[in-house]
């Protein structure tokens, strides 16, 4: 990312909003150069349109002059910054398979990728339109996923696992994604290859004929 909005980002995590005016400050305290309102604001529509920061309320001025937009990030600004989500989550996920009985654990699993499914807002129509909408879905929540017609169907892959660390450890999470697809698509795939097993994706065969 461009050095200038990095460090505007930086600036609204600690602030957690800011005017341009403020920004322009936080800026200057940081750097040599003598930067304008008017980049500020340039950099500020750029993080805009990548859906890193929003402009909120308007606040007004102390002194005689216009309110001021307060600039603040969005939940992806927000998620640019290192978290400790992935550790939380594995030693969650750890307990629950200490404590609970697995037809628990797969319970609990199905009704998060049943919740992830609906999140998705999959529209009806063709196996092929649902598929272009899976793979766009995937793609937002990190899986550099494609698609492409084969005999009898169609193979899905997916090229990176957002939680791989994760799936090294426990079966739940590729038992999660097999269950999203199949919620999402409506017809249980088959999966052909396997990243946890040394694969250079988990790839699913969905068939759109029965198979005998």
């Amino acid at each position: 990312m461009q050095e200038t909005r990095r460090q505007i980002l930086e600036i609204l995590k600690t602030r957690y909003e800011a005017t341009v005016d403020e920004v322009v400050d936080d800026l200057r305290a940081r750097r040599s150069d003598n930067i304008t309102a008017v980049t500020v604001r340039h950099h500020l529509k750029v993080l805009q349109e990548e859906g890193l920061v929003n402009a909120g309320r308007m606040r007004h001025r102390d002194t005689p002059g216009r309110p001021q937009h307060v600039y603040g990030l969005t939940e992806r600004g927000a998620a640019y910054f290192p978290g400790n989500y992935q550790r939380l989550a594995g030693h969650l996920l750890q307990q629950i398979e200490k404590t609970m009985p697995a037809e628990s654990v797969n319970v609990i699993i199905e009704g998060v990728a049943t919740g992830m499914a609906a999140d998705a807002g999959i529209p009806q129509g063709s196996l092929e339109k649902r598929l272009e909408a899976v793979v766009q879905y995937l793609n937002q929540t990190g899986y550099k996923a494609s698609v492409e017609s084969v005999e009898n169907g169609f193979m899905l892959h997916t090229h990176n696992c957002p939680y791989h660390h994760l799936a090294r450890e426990t079966d739940a999470l590729c038992g999660l994604d097999m269950r999203l697809i199949s919620s999402m698509i409506g017809i249980v795939p088959r999966r052909i290859s396997h990243m946890v097993a040394g694969d250079s994706s988990c790839s699913y065969f969905i068939p759109t004929k029965p198979v005998l």
